[in-house]
């Protein structure tokens, strides 16, 4: 059915492409990309169902929530829509209230294409009223979402007040937005530099999560490269989005366009030098709701406080010395989307990649327009919760029982492993397996060896893309994972689920006597506190082995928590089918291997 859905988007790729630049304001080039996604998000959703879910192993969730934004009204709601289909669950589709014509034309191609109507129901409206009201119903097992991170954690929060049939926590995947940064060092080609600054920051009038919003030049060449983009930005047109020639078009609405005027008023009121495209006095772009292309510099990246969600691009100077205390500043915005690095010399490139915490790096490229299975995209931190839209893990999120080997068979199928890079949990896990053994703790032995078998980070994998590309994926540690449990065997069988993905285990004080038991390389990586729910207490995850209603006061606790959604995974006492790929991130990295002079990989096929 998703398959026949996807020929039938194809097939009325020009229909489509009106309607996005009349309700969305897509230009065609835009269009054609989303039309695109759509159709790569039904076949890809629909090739990984045949592929881990046709051997009766797996139990779909129930009736999942979609609530699709406006930005990407067809490729995402596409994709939230048929990855919770291809898992077997009913849908309740709510699109944003902007673009209910893009939703309502999906859904009749999905119902068309065979999809029955009692498994997939459209349900505009705006999110305070029907989004509320669906969020909160106690029969929904599962909500995604793709919006603002504070509307995340109203759901979040909405979602801590109940638990799904299966007595666990009601699964939430929120992508939520992103303070993306590009990294520019003086040895990068300036002519790259601009025409990707171009298109990060300003095509979709800056409407995209992964927009570029900061521009940090190596001081050396900043100057020539702000000529150049100003130059450049006053070249490109502003206009109705269904004219061929146009750049750029509106933004979504009369209320987006305020807030970003009063931005850019605000930057000049404090003395930062704006430059806006010349056409922002262009009476015919006055009854429109069109922004100008702007550029604002800054003296740093903590001025700008929030995300500014349009065509309004940030420029900020650093110094050579200060490459890593940038990508320092890039991290502690709290932020994890999107960054991109441009630079001619192999050394910064991989410090930067090493240190950023963002889901999806881009080296020597634009940053936005992520494919479908080539860049899983999704990010970390502020920026969501997890799993990668269009990657390994997203469809089988969707599961109440997944694959018992979930990460290994996932990533397995995924691409060319490139290699196993030794993992630090090497040791404290054959400790805590050894200790076991020594204590006649046979349950916990399996589970080590057996979450060891499973565990796949620091696994690299190629993923297929264009020649000229280089598309890696791979999994990280979570920072700390919270483990509760009345019993020591449910804490020690949590304690080898967190070592095997090479994490850290935050035990509440009543556990220090246990502690005290475990070899000294275990108890480093054990991190014991007097008070979890205290603000300066740093966890990413929780698992939680325990009563349904003590689950349902961890919850509570943390949907109190400021930062981050931070998933809450629970079992029942004595249930070792602990998931490892909860206590991971994704991460992606594009490079341009043309962009340094060539792809030397060419001179070397046979």
């Amino acid at each position: 059915m998703l398959e026949r859905a996807a020929d039938g988007l194809e097939a009325e790729l020009p229909l489509l492409l009106g309607l996005l630049a009349r309700e969305a304001g897509k230009t065609i080039p835009n269009g054609v990309a989303e039309v695109r996604e759509a159709i790569d998000f039904l076949r890809f959703y629909a090739a990984q169902a045949r592929r881990d879910l046709g051997d009766g192993e797996v139990e779909a969730l129930g009736p999942v929530v979609c609530i699709s934004p406006w930005n990407f009204p067809l490729a995402i709601f596409t994709g939230q829509v048929a990855a919770a289909l291809a898992a077997g669950n009913p849908v309740l589709a709510k699109p944003a209230e902007q673009t209910p014509l893009v939703a309502a034309e999906m859904v009749r191609r999905l119902h068309d294409a065979g999809v029955p109507r009692s498994a997939l129901q459209l349900l505009p409206g705006r999110g305070e009223t029907v989004g509320a009201a669906l969020v909160a119903d106690a029969r929904v097992e599962g909500v995604m979402f793709t919006g603002s991170t504070d509307v995340a954690r109203l759901l979040q929060k909405s979602l801590a007040g109940r638990l799904g049939r299966n007595g666990r926590a009601v699964v939430l995947v929120a992508e939520t937005g992103g303070q993306n940064a590009m990294l520019v060092d003086s040895s990068a080609l300036a002519e790259q530099v601009v025409g990707d600054t171009l298109a990060s920051a300003f095509d979709s009038a800056g409407q995209r999560c992964s927009a570029l919003r900061v521009l940090c030049i190596q001081q050396d060449g900043a100057d020539r490269v702000v000529e150049m983009l100003r130059g450049a930005m006053a070249e490109s047109r502003i206009g109705r989005a269904e004219r061929l020639a146009v750049d750029v078009g509106p933004v979504i609405d009369g209320e987006a366009r305020a807030a970003i005027e009063a931005h850019v008023e605000a930057m000049r009121q404090r003395g930062h030098r704006v430059f806006r495209h010349p056409g922002g006095a262009d009476a015919a772009l006055e009854r429109g709701t069109f922004v100008a292309p702007t550029l604002i510099e800054l003296d740093r990246i903590g001025e700008l406080e929030r995300e500014i969600f349009g065509p309004v691009l940030h420029v900020v100077r650093y110094r050579r010395r200060d490459l890593a205390a940038t990508v320092a500043e890039v991290n502690a915005t709290g932020y994890g989307l999107t960054l991109g690095v441009q630079s001619r010399i192999d050394e910064p490139l991989a410090a930067v990649v090493a240190d950023a915490r963002v889901g999806n790096v881009y080296v020597n490229r634009n940053m936005v327009g992520a494919v479908v299975g080539v860049q899983p995209f999704g990010g970390e931190g502020l920026s969501g919760t997890g799993p990668k839209a269009g990657g390994p893990l997203y469809l089988l999120r969707l599961l109440a029982r997944p694959p018992a080997d979930t990460m290994a068979r996932a990533l397995d199928a995924s691409g060319e492993i490139e290699a196993v890079v030794a993992s630090a949990t090497a040791t404290p896990l054959a400790a805590l397996r050894d200790w076991a053994e020594r204590g006649g703790e046979r349950a916990l032995v399996e589970a080590c060896t057996r979450f060891a078998a499973q565990s796949r980070v620091g696994v690299a994998v190629v993923l297929a893309g264009p020649t000229g590309e280089r598309n890696v994926y791979t999994l990280h540690p979570r920072d700390a994972v919270l483990c509760l449990a009345d019993a020591d065997a449910d804490r020690l069988l949590q304690l080898a689920a967190v070592l095997a993905v090479d994490s850290r285990a935050v035990w509440p004080a009543v556990a220090a006597p246990l502690q005290a038991r475990l070899p000294a390389a275990v108890r480093a990586r054990i991190d014991v506190v007097a008070d979890w729910t205290a603000a300066d207490v740093r966890v990413d995850a929780v698992l939680h082995h325990g009563s349904a209603e003590a689950l349902l006061q961890v919850l509570r606790a943390v949907a109190a928590r400021p930062g981050p959604i931070v998933g809450v995974e629970g079992r029942r006492p004595g249930d070792a089918a602990l998931p490892l790929e909860r206590l991971v991130v994704e991460r992606a990295v594009s490079v341009n291997t043309a962009a340094a002079g060539g792809n030397a990989t060419l001179m070397t096929l046979q």
